[in-house]
């Protein structure tokens, strides 16, 4: 499975993925992606030889609207939203559909939405005065948040402090939900089944 990984920070849960042992011979990271010509991420891809590219207006940039081509030429048939803050093109989601999916810090379908991201989801559960709380791997579409989902992992949070004890716990979990999520779709193990998505052992 030839997968680009899209990327607007430091790109923890790329990395939690390029070292799982047992995606290595089921999948190939063909790119990674970002909105930031400046991007954190970068540096993990050009470290393990990955073409890097920067989406948006200006030089040393692929405009928007030539961003499902480009995947295309590069063969990609699967893609990652790691940590990805911009909304996807409607055209790339049509040529993907059933093929991008997001992780997103928090148990969907709350906590979610625009500008949901980050600290201000763990600021959002810390202050709601959630006892759990956790990570989520969705389908994307047209909008923020609001996709099928695909698999969830919780953690204890009742006994936390502040937002930033939140996010420590939830992105362990991410880095361990995310690489057996792109694990069980090169498996060819994700099915839609009456409008619910299943993961077959």
């Amino acid at each position: 499975m030839k997968i680009a990984v899209f990327v607007s920070g430091r790109g923890s849960n790329l990395n939690a993925i390029l070292n799982y042992p047992e995606l290595k011979n089921l999948i190939e990271i063909v790119t990674v992606v970002s909105d930031k010509i400046d991007c954190k991420a970068f540096e993990t891809a050009k470290e393990f030889g990955i073409l890097t590219l920067t989406v948006g207006d200006g030089e040393g940039r692929i405009p928007q609207n030539s961003i499902t081509a480009t995947l295309k030429n590069l063969e990609v048939n699967f893609i990652v939203l790691a940590g990805y803050l911009k909304l996807i093109p409607n055209d790339l989601i049509e040529n993907f559909e059933n093929r991008i999916i997001n992780i997103h810090p928090a148990l969907l379908p709350s906590f979610g939405g625009k500008g949901m991201y980050g600290l201000n989801v763990h600021r959002a559960v810390f202050n709601s005065s959630a006892k759990v709380s956790g990570a989520t791997v969705h389908m994307v579409d047209k909008t923020y948040d609001t996709g099928k989902i695909v698999a969830q992992k919780c953690v204890d949070i009742s006994d936390v402090k502040n937002p930033e004890e939140i996010a420590e716990r939830v992105l362990r979990i991410e880095h361990q939900l995310l690489p057996e999520v792109v694990k069980a779709f090169a498996e060819n193990r994700v099915e839609i089944e009456s409008d619910r998505i299943v993961i077959r052992n």
